[in-house]
């Protein structure tokens, strides 16, 4: 039962530090060029990201 609860305040202290210090977590993570490059191409991998952001950036087809 100790090692339970342990566990779950160890879990719930990393989750509250993560979440209060997100911001800086996600800088780090990204600082390093491939895992920016691992970020985007999975970001992008989901379905209809990639055509909604191509769609913002360059325009649909105009209507004249």
């Amino acid at each position: 039962m100790s090692r339970m609860l342990t566990s779950i305040l160890m879990i719930g202290s990393i989750g509250y530090f993560a979440f209060r210090y997100r911001y800086r977590l996600i800088n780090v993570l990204l600082g390093s060029s491939w895992m920016r490059r691992l970020a985007v191409g999975s970001f992008m991998s989901f379905p209809g990201v990639k055509q909604k952001m191509m769609k913002s950036v360059f325009g649909g087809p105009s209507d004249w």
